[in-house]
Parts: C-alpha cells; structure tokens; sequence
C-alpha cells in the first residue's frame, strides 16, 4: 500500500495503479473476485427454474413472456462475464453491480413463490410479474399511447419551466434589480407546491393540457430559477477579473464566462426540477388529464384491473428512470471540463 500512495504521487496512469492492485492480491482474493461476477448469472438461473419448473398453484400458469426476458438478462449477464476477462473496467463495473442483481434476482424468485407458485399473496391484489408482463404486452397500443401523452406533457411543462427558469435566475443573479422583484416571489412559490394550485389551475385553464403543463413549469420554475441564482453569484470574481482585462464586455462576460461556469449549479437545478416534473404530472394526470399514465392508472383501478395498474406503474418507473439517466448522461457531456476533459 505504501508504495501505491508513493508512486501516486509521483504521478501514473490508472492502468498502472491497477496493475499494482493487483499485484498485492493473493490468490485467494483473486479467485473470490471471479466468483463473485459469477453469482448473478447463477442466481438469476435459480430464478428462471424456479419460474418454469416449480410447481404452480392451481390454475395459475408461468408467463412464456416473462420467461424469455429472463432468459435474455441471463445471456447478456453471461456475455458481461465472458467480456469482462478482457476489460478491467467491464470487470469492476459487474463486481460492483453484483449484489444489486443477486438482491433483484432474490426478490423476484420470493415474490414468485408466494404469487404465482403458493397463492398465498392472492389475486386480484397481487399478481405475479409474468401476469403483469402479460397484460402489458396485451394492452401495448393503449399503453404507448399513454406514454406519449404523459412525454409530451412531461417535456413541453419542464422545459417551459427550464426556460423562463433560467432566464429569471441568470438575469436575478447578475443584476440586483432584477433579483429585488425575483427572490420574493420564489421566497413564496418555494414554499408552497405547485400541485397546491391544481384545482385553481384546472378550473381557469382553457385546456386540461394547458393547465397541467402549467402546473408542471411552475414546479420546475423554482428550482432552475434558484439555483441558476446562486451559480450566477458564486461565480469567482478572478474570472470577471480575466475576462475584464480581455476586453470582454458585460454582455460577452456573462455569456462566455459567467453562464458556463454557472453550470454545474444549473444543473442540480434541472434536476431537483425533474423529479418535480414527474411527481406533478402523474398527480395531474390522476386528477384532471384525461390521457396519460397517471390517467391509466386511475382508469384500471376503478375497473378493478390491478394487473393493468400495476403494468402502468412499473412502465412510470422505468420512463422516469430513462429520462433522468438522459438528462445525467447531458451533464457529464457538458460538464466533461470538470474532469479534464475538452
């Protein structure tokens, strides 16, 4: 260990460093490590029999749908370990991920057993996941066009909200003027939900959409609004310094220095104002909007079709999942300067 922080300091590379961890690995350590990638794919196995070959309650059936998706897991998991003998990161990367996926696999082959295989978690209320799979894939055309409707509210409330956002807290954050008007309002807005204004909204609104995408830009508005604010007056005063001594005008230092080094204040903004979006949205959909996932899943419930609902809540997951991992993968391109990249 003491001569890694040594040559450290000195200054290698990261394949270096890892050739010398590595090294003070015994054997032991190293075969542990190769075990542990192994035991996902192993576990996720156990599933798969479990699912297919255990005995099933009575007129209950395993999903063919449901087994295949696992089957196709289970190869891009067998894929992984064969890659990661030629890729250290792919390596580390599935050491690192492994006990997530033994948990899932667990998780899954617990709830199984107690739908699908012992009844003792009964229908209607609980149904197993290849029923729900099933249903969704029953019910794909409507659901896809829930999904739109809920995309298209979603984005055209949030980057309402992103835009006047950034405006009123660039400009709040650069002129004290603008910010004398600004910070009271987000003093009071902050405080307060935008879901609080719902039945107002819905009952002024020309349209159910308009009003929900409103509701939804009001939410996003506070956080961007913030936190733009703050980036703008954290900006160090050298940087104004520098750029003054360039030649930069205000205008040019405010677009070229103060805005990108207000950056990765901004986007904890468009963040936090993300997860405020989706959080609106499935309420306005449940409450006013006659289209969408939340609407969905009010429709299937009052129907009594738990296996519909929950179809629409795990596809609300993984929407919600996608779209903060897109917006995750834009702020590691924009901000790639932080790491030294150009």
């Amino acid at each position: 260990m003491a001569e890694i922080v040594s040559t450290i300091n000195a200054g290698i590379s990261q394949k270096e460093l890892r050739l010398l961890e590595q090294r003070d690995l015994t054997t032991t350590d190293k075969l542990l490590r190769r075990v542990i990638v192994f035991l996902p794919a192993l576990f996720v196995l156990i599933h798969l029999a479990e699912h297919l070959f255990f005995p099933s309650n009575s007129n209950y059936k395993p999903s063919v749908a449901y087994a295949g998706l696992i089957t196709l897991f289970l190869v891009a998991l067998i894929i992984w370990i064969g890659f990661s003998y030629f890729s250290y990161r792919a390596f580390e990367k599935l050491r690192h991920d492994s006990a997530l996926f033994i948990a899932i696999a667990i998780l899954l082959t617990a709830y199984d057993i107690a739908t699908l295989k012992t009844g003792a978690l009964a229908l209607p209320y609980f149904p197993w996941v290849g029923k729900v799979l099933d249903a969704m894939i029953a019910d794909k055309s409507k659901l896809w066009e829930c999904v739109y409707h809920s995309f298209k509210l979603l984005f055209t409330g949030y980057f309402a909200g992103v835009g006047i956002g950034l405006v009123c807290g660039i400009l709040a954050g650069w002129s004290s003027k603008v910010q004398y008007w600004i910070q009271p309002i987000t003093r009071v807005l902050g405080a307060i939900p935008s879901t609080t204004y719902m039945p107002i909204v819905m009952m002024l609104a020309s349209s159910l959409f308009g009003g929900a995408a409103f509701l939804i830009g009001l939410g996003v508005w506070f956080p961007v609004t913030v936190s733009a604010m703050n980036g703008v007056q954290n900006v160090q005063k050298h940087y104004y310094e520098a750029a003054q001594t360039l030649g930069t005008n205000r205008l040019g230092i405010l677009l070229r220095v103060v805005v990108p080094a207000s950056m990765p204040t901004i986007f904890t903004g468009l963040t936090q104002g993300m997860s405020i979006a989706c959080l609106t949205l499935v309420v306005a959909e449940m409450m006013g909007v006659e289209a969408g996932l939340g609407w969905y899943i009010n429709w299937q419930k009052g129907w009594g079709d738990f296996t519909k609902m929950y179809g629409a809540i795990i596809l609300i997951c993984l929407t919600f999942i996608l779209v903060n991992t897109i917006l995750e993968l834009i702020r590691k391109r924009v901000l790639r300067w932080q790491n030294g990249g150009i």
